[in-house]
């Protein structure tokens, strides 16, 4: 594999520096150095994505650290030192580094949100900074920490000239934290329709307001203009010097939200409830539909990005998606843009596939895998074999489209929210070796790169990265930290930590990535074939699959040992394919018998073997 890394390598053209910030007038290459513009036929299933915060990516103009504001890190929101805060990272960071995006294998880049953000909000000696992007205040204009909408126009402009795709992250869910409740000036917590109904000042024995309102399941504009008065539940209002801190400037209408109070995650408070604080936007008014619609078509019209990634979709009503994703997608196509690709965050603990499903087919948007990602960390978590992800494959008939479009759902092994990876893994093996979580992890990002979906990498684990859990405590910076907590981190596969400047393109899970990555693109079987679990047992060990060319049937085999023992075995194939090759380990040059394949692969190791 490494013939296919260095094949890879000569390929890949780099007009960026991967060493200094390019002025903004150089930041497209020219267009004798573009390739043909084909990225745009490619599917969705074709593409590794690589997900990125700007915050914490590169830092490529420290002159908007500060977001043009002036004074202390409350007003301006950066403190590089804490991890709550802004850090500096911005686009020209990330445009500088497309080298080594490019060069890690990935054809598609995830960036967090960058819309402007509240800098700063919380409670008193809690603030914390809008670092990440999903406290939005204006949605037509980049955040000044990141830069500006030609930064992000020069970003997707020397994407695309590389083949490379740009997916947006939107929310529509909320908005900062800005409007308050007179009656609840601290925790306010949720107040339902059935005790607090529209249709009366305070619960239901409170006096009678917004008469001949039919309640929000009647989505019309006649309907919602009946409803003016929004102290049903609390007493909203907005700050004094706020009144149009968002835009476009109708998000600062109290009646376009919830206003019932923070979400406690169950029932109809998972649509209907503040999320911790932030506004809850009232998606079922048809005047939010059309807002959203014309908000990040904009978007697509303007910028040319490729597609969507949904925060916080499930706390969305679905009639809202159901018209919002054809619009995206129509407004995609007539820019020319046929595989626009919308996928969304619908978060589930374990392999719930059958909660994934339910919100792909009722809302239209295709789901980060979450399940996927539980299986794995079940499966090479020590204990436990991996019989989780032949029950995932099992169930890939429930998606909208069954296992065809289960391909296009993204997988991933860790995140910004969940922890990374091999902190997952470390926190089930306390005890567990460097080397060891090594060789995990490696195998971890062997299973997402050969198999069903699209791969998405998280930026960092390909540089060893471990965090002490989710949330802030995942979101090192890969430019040279200043926090405490990040950098006595113990990575792994380097003796470096995250002190330093983390863009080492020799690091073992970085190299493991790359090739795999290009024997993923080379290979039809990896990226729309057909999948077919071979072996999948209770106990650590065999997991093995097939995976078959969509056009010439031809057999990828893929086998896993997930134990700390070798393991030899008979796997299960065609009878039609009774010769091999290895594209990683060693494999049997013929069959042992017609349908039978002896495979031996070392600990915690893996072999893919290709029939002729």
């Amino acid at each position: 594999m490494t013939a296919l890394l260095a094949l890879a390598a000569a390929a890949i053209a780099a007009p960026v520096s991967a060493t200094e910030a390019p002025p903004a007038s150089v930041a497209v290459p020219t267009a004798a150095a573009a390739p043909a513009p084909s990225f745009r036929d490619r599917l969705p299933q074709d593409e590794v994505i690589y997900f990125v915060l700007p915050d914490r990516f590169d830092n490529g103009d420290p002159s908007n650290d500060r977001g043009g504001l002036k004074g202390d890190r409350l007003v301006t929101g950066f403190d590089p030192t804490a991890k709550g805060f802004y850090h500096g990272g911005d686009l020209k960071g990330l445009i500088r580094r497309l080298d080594y995006i490019q060069h890690l294998g990935a054809t598609a880049i995830w960036v967090a949100p960058i819309f402007k953000n509240k800098p700063v909000q919380g409670p008193k000696g809690q603030e914390l900074a809008g670092y990440h992007g999903y406290w939005i205040t204006d949605f037509t204009q980049v955040d000044p920490h990141f830069g500006t909408n030609a930064d992000f126009k020069a970003l997707v402009d020397a994407a695309h000239a590389r083949g490379m795709k740009v997916y947006m992250d939107i929310v529509v869910n909320h908005t900062a934290d800005v409007i308050q409740y007179r009656d609840c000036p601290g925790d306010c917590a949720y107040r339902s329709i059935a005790d607090y109904p529209f249709s009366r000042r305070g619960g239901v024995g409170g006096t009678p307001i917004n008469p001949g309102f039919q309640g929000d399941g009647v989505q019309t504009p006649e309907n919602f203009a009946r409803l003016t008065d929004m102290n049903f539940a609390y007493q909203p209002f907005v700050p004094k010097g706020e009144e149009h801190v968002k835009v476009p400037d109708w998000l600062n209408d109290i009646r376009y939200y919830h206003n019932r109070g923070n979400s406690n995650w169950k029932g109809e408070s998972v649509v209907y409830g503040d999320f911790v604080g932030l506004d809850d936007i009232a998606t079922e008014n048809p005047r939010v539909v059309q807002g959203f619609i014309q908000v990040f078509g904009t978007w697509i019209d303007n910028f040319g990005v490729d597609g969507f990634r949904i925060d916080t979709a499930k706390h969305v009503n679905s009639e809202f998606w159901q018209t919002f994703v054809p619009a995206m997608k129509a407004r995609a196509k007539a820019r020319g843009i046929p595989n626009f690709h919308m996928f969304a965050e619908v978060m589930v603990d374990g392999t719930d596939t059958a909660t994934l499903a339910r919100y792909n087919h009722t809302d239209r948007y295709d789901t980060l895998d979450f399940a996927f990602t539980w299986a794995v960390v079940e499966a090479l978590g020590g204990e436990r074999g991996p019989e989780a992800l032949g029950r995932l494959f099992a169930n890939d008939v429930l998606y909208q489209g069954g296992a065809d479009a289960a391909q296009q759902m993204p997988t991933f092994l860790g995140n910004h929210d969940i922890a990374r990876f091999a902190t997952n893994l470390r926190k089930r093996m306390p005890s567990i070796s460097n080397e060891e979580l090594l060789a995990r992890v490696k195998l971890g990002h062997a299973m997402l790169l050969t198999m069903r979906g699209v791969p998405t990498i998280y930026a960092g684990d390909e540089q060893g990265f471990v965090g002490d859990g989710g949330d802030q405590d995942a979101r090192e910076d890969q430019f040279g930290s200043k926090v405490a907590s990040y950098n006595d981190n113990v990575l792994i596969g380097t003796t470096a930590t995250t002190a330093q400047a983390s863009f080492d393109e020799t690091r073992p899970i970085y190299r493991e990535v790359a090739e795999l990555a290009q024997l993923r693109k080379a290979t039809p079987a990896l990226t729309r074939g057909r999948t077919v679990v071979r072996a999948a047992g209770d106990k650590p060990g065999l997991f093995a699959v097939s995976r078959f060319d969509p056009e010439t049937g031809r057999e990828v085999v893929l086998a896993f040992n997930t134990s700390t023992a070798p393991v030899s075995a008979q796997v299960v194939v065609e009878t039609r394919s009774t010769d091999f090759i290895a594209r990683h380990g060693v494999c049997a040059a013929k069959a042992s018998a017609p349908g039978s394949l002896s495979v031996t692969i070392p600990p915690l190791d893996y072999v893919i073997c290709t029939a002729q």
